[in-house]
């Protein structure tokens, strides 16, 4: 369905990961007109499953999302297959541009559109990013349980994620990757029993698709069945500067700052998922989500009362008059 500038939407929605659908259902549910822009880069994409979601752990992303459209269409909602690349601001809301050009007006807006992971430059990690290549102890650290994982020094949080790891295997090894570690944070990789190996860290090897060693500079390959890196994870803010959404770094990356319920500092902007909350797993994700449509709504729902108040006051006034 080719968008249009005329129809007013109720709310647009960027992104149609598991946030972004979650608030559409929850909106659609609510009888409002929705439209979610969707470009088809779920961050977990590359995964094998999703885990920790009650009753759906193990689900395949794709069908996940897939289970999600089939929601937000069932209840009239509307989706969108396209990028966002300008946002600006009219007397009613919101004027969304899509890439090829298409047009989307809506009274508010949702942010939904997640982060991107910034991984580093070593051989192997891209293509083993989501299988033998994680980040997460609680998306990943079961299924890699008691076998040997190696973290990759690559950002400040590397350490914490060895420790972290730890709990789920006995055998973590730390590749410090010419990174000189401070004397407390080898106290405390050495009580967990953390081995640290120190040198520059040449690729990952891969045996029949799977990871089996890190190769250091010195020619050296440590075997380990995982990888473990710290990424960066930076929301994705471009399309939204021209409204007055800014990053805010963090250690970790960056985000997109709001309140309790997802709304911005900007008048009629919310958020929802990574965008906002770098940490959040998928059922985060979904709880944000489902947050954010109901503070939405209740807030399309003032507005709708304060005009219907209005209207009836300008009907009275005029009917006064004629007396």
């Amino acid at each position: 369905m080719a968008a249009q500038m005329g129809e007013i939407r109720d709310v647009v929605i960027v992104g149609g990961g598991a946030a972004g659908l979650s608030a559409a259902v929850t909106l659609t549910r609510a009888r409002r007109a929705v439209t979610v822009v969707d470009a088809g880069e779920p961050r977990n994409a590359p995964a094998d499953g999703v885990h920790g979601l009650l009753a759906l752990d193990g689900v395949k992303p794709s069908e996940l999302l897939a289970r999600g459209r089939e929601e937000v269409l069932g209840y009239g909602g509307e989706i969108v297959a396209g990028e966002v690349v300008d946002v600006s601001c009219t007397s009613s809301g919101f004027l969304v541009v899509l890439r090829d050009g298409a047009v989307l007006q809506g009274r508010r807006l949702l942010i939904a559109t997640g982060l991107v992971d910034e991984l580093p430059d070593i051989p192997g990690v891209r293509e083993q990013w989501g299988h033998g290549v994680l980040h997460c102890p609680y998306c990943h650290g079961w299924e890699v349980r008691d076998r040997r994982i190696g973290v990759l020094v690559t950002e400040p949080m590397a350490v914490h994620k060895a420790l972290m790891f730890r709990q789920w295997s006995a055998d973590v090894v730390l590749f410090a990757g010419g990174h000189q570690l401070e004397p407390q944070q080898r106290d405390e990789l050495e009580a967990l029993d953390v081995a640290v190996v120190d040198g520059g860290i040449s690729r990952l090897e891969i045996a029949d698709d799977r990871v089996s060693g890190v190769r250091l500079d010195d020619g050296q390959v440590v075997a380990v069945d995982a990888v473990v890196v710290a990424t960066r994870m930076v929301a994705r803010t471009a399309p939204f500067a021209g409204i007055g959404i800014e990053p805010v770094l963090h250690p970790a990356g960056a985000f997109i700052e709001s309140d309790a319920f997802g709304k911005t500092a900007i008048p009629g902007v919310w958020v929802a998922g990574n965008a906002s909350d770098i940490s959040a797993q998928v059922s985060g994700a979904i709880a944000e989500g489902a947050r954010a449509g109901q503070h939405i709504n209740a807030d399309l729902s003032r507005e709708d009362l304060d005009r219907a108040v209005a209207a009836r006051a300008t009907t009275a006034g005029n009917e006064g008059d004629v007396r």
